[in-house]
């Protein structure tokens, strides 16, 4: 763990006095935490992160207090956590878009992803998924992609935009196959999804969490998560990963905190956080919310190699689907 080396080490060093006085952030926090997060309140992360923050703060004697700062993509909230005091009472409840994506797709980034954040702990997935509408003449992805669509030209894929994650997941799955569509950008995910669903689209690319009750109603078909394998709380839903070995492409959320937050406050909330998503019971209220929680990512070894992985898969799908800073 080489960014976190020195921090390590030097609580290492200090060991020996450990009896003269408490380890740093044995009696952290002594006032409100603040956890900001970058979307709006009401929305579905909003709503998951003030999940964690309630269950996490169980425990404590002090409480988290949620600051949403919407806008920007995700940058205004960022920002203002780079800018706070890296003493433990200011936490990031980062997403994807603000953790990683966001370097290969904003040119002149106000924040450093990497070197202004220390990871605490991955919480979990959020899919994205692929759907058809319910009269289109395909059962899986594959023949999905290569429907003729009404005109002949290929399908209509709905969207949320190019430069959003549900349009970046389209284009790179365009320019990871043979086939070719028109991509149709929508201001609001409801209208993407009443437009694929009425048929005036073919497919649409969403969180699994929006697409999900459609499905059930068989008002459209579920061709694929974004992930690589399949997910528990989805098992009969093909996993992206089928029709293009070894990739996925979903969204996740990672609680972080400023860099130079003492190394004591990020290994306590790392265990603490731990703890919490070892629990059955929180995991199925995570998945009910759309989240989907990986035993797999919880060290901090883990989670600084999960996230070179996706500085590296967004860095590659970006230059491979020729989308540009701006």
């Amino acid at each position: 763990m080489p960014r976190f080396a020195t921090s390590w080490l030097l609580c290492a060093g200090l060991a020996p006095l450990a009896w003269q006085s408490p380890a740093l952030g044995d009696d952290w926090p002594t006032r409100p935490v603040k956890l900001v997060v970058s979307h709006a309140p009401g929305s579905s992360t909003d709503i998951v992160a003030r999940y964690i923050a309630t269950q996490l703060a169980r425990g404590w004697a002090q409480p988290i207090v949620i600051e949403n700062k919407p806008g920007g993509q995700n940058i205004i909230g960022a920002q203002a956590v780079t800018r706070a005091s890296p003493d433990g009472y200011t936490l990031f409840y980062g997403t994807t878009g603000a953790l990683v994506s966001n370097l290969y797709t904003i040119k002149g980034l106000p924040y450093d992803p990497v070197k202004d954040f220390v990871p605490i702990r991955f919480i979990g997935y959020s899919p994205f998924m692929i759907a058809a509408t319910a009269g289109l003449k395909a059962s899986t992805l594959k023949e999905a992609l290569s429907a003729p669509g009404k005109d002949g030209a290929g399908p209509r894929v709905a969207t949320e935009g190019a430069k959003t994650f549900s349009g970046i997941l389209a284009n790179t799955l365009e320019s990871m196959s043979a086939a070719r569509w028109t991509t149709v950008p929508y201001s609001k995910s409801s209208e993407a999804l009443q437009d694929t669903i009425a048929g005036r689209t073919d497919l649409v690319v969403l969180p699994a969490i929006v697409v999900m009750n459609h499905v059930g109603q068989g008002r459209l078909k579920a061709l694929a998560v974004s992930t690589a394998s399949r997910l528990p709380s989805m098992p009969d839903v093909p996993a992206l990963g089928e029709t293009f070995p070894g990739f996925g492409l979903a969204g996740w959320h990672m609680l972080a905190a400023p860099a130079g937050t003492p190394a004591s406050i990020v290994a306590r909330l790392n265990r603490e956080l731990d703890t919490l998503l070892a629990k059955p019971e929180i995991a199925r209220h995570l998945a009910s919310l759309g989240l989907d929680t990986d035993p797999a990512l919880s060290t901090a070894d883990q989670n600084r190699q999960f996230l070179q992985h996706e500085h590296a898969t967004w860095q590659r799908i970006t230059r491979q689907t020729g989308l540009l800073p701006e």
